[in-house]
């Protein structure tokens, strides 16, 4: 069992990252060092974040949701969808080579980054959709959530991305939607690690009463100042997970 200090610092690191998350994805990039450095073993830090990385997502969904950016009726086959890609992905990723992943991901991360630091009409507005939304975001959805259950980072930046240049989503209302896909694309994986027994559930629960209120503070920032705010957060969130996938794999 970790010291209570420990645990404290935890708790913020898991507000840090709710409040991260909830605007530009890419929190596990907070929480999963921290969880590391407490010398949590990798396969069950991975679980645990996971387990309270999911609390903070289901906050922020909630208030997107509650203030009208996320058009659940709409979502619903998508996010059906989205959890049987990332259950699948994680089912066969003891049988995938994902080496490459770990060169092209960094590289869609910095295209994405580039994207949204020039890209000169990105706005709260919706503009018309390249994609029939019905149609098509389900296959998203089952695509980007086979690729969080195999390998992970950026997944909420390839959804936000997906929702503005495919289907014309104001950017919160491409986050807002982002998470709740994410939503359930962790608890897909979630279903994989509890039953194995890797959550360390006392960390879990100090780190997820802390993304409650850095979900809930970081979706109402996102809300209430929009593109201002969460287009330069996903640049730097893309580029430093991009970062960090290059230099520690």
């Amino acid at each position: 069992m970790l010291d209570p200090l420990t645990l404290l610092a935890l708790g913020g690191a898991g507000m840090l990252a709710g409040f991260v998350d909830a605007i530009a994805g890419g929190g596990g990039m907070v929480a999963l060092p921290a969880l590391l450095s407490a010398g949590i073993p990798p396969v069950a830090a991975l679980a645990t974040n996971k387990m309270q990385g999911i609390v903070g997502t289901a906050m922020a969904a909630l208030t997107y949701w509650r203030r009208g950016y996320i058009d659940l009726k709409r979502l619903l086959p998508a996010v059906a969808i989205t959890f049987v890609g990332s259950l699948a992905g994680a089912l066969t990723v003891s049988a995938l080579d994902t080496s490459l992943l770990k060169v092209a991901v960094p590289v869609a991360l910095i295209g994405i980054a580039l994207y949204f630091l020039f890209a000169p009409k990105l706005s709260d507005a919706d503009k018309a959709a390249r994609l029939p939304f019905a149609a098509f975001v389900p296959v998203m959805g089952f695509a980007f959530g086979f690729y969080d259950g195999v390998f992970g980072p950026g997944t909420g930046s390839f959804f936000t991305i997906g929702f503005v240049l495919l289907f014309g989503l104001g950017l919160t209302r491409a986050t807002g939607s982002t998470k709740a896909l994410n939503l359930v694309s962790n608890l897909a994986a979630l279903v994989i690690f509890i039953p194995q027994g890797q959550v360390l559930w006392p960390v879990a629960l100090v780190m997820a009463l802390g993304q409650i209120v850095g979900g809930y503070i970081g979706a109402r920032t996102g809300i209430r100042y929009g593109a201002r705010v969460i287009r330069p957060l996903v640049v730097v969130v893309s580029v430093a997970l991009a970062i960090r996938l290059l230099v520690w794999g």
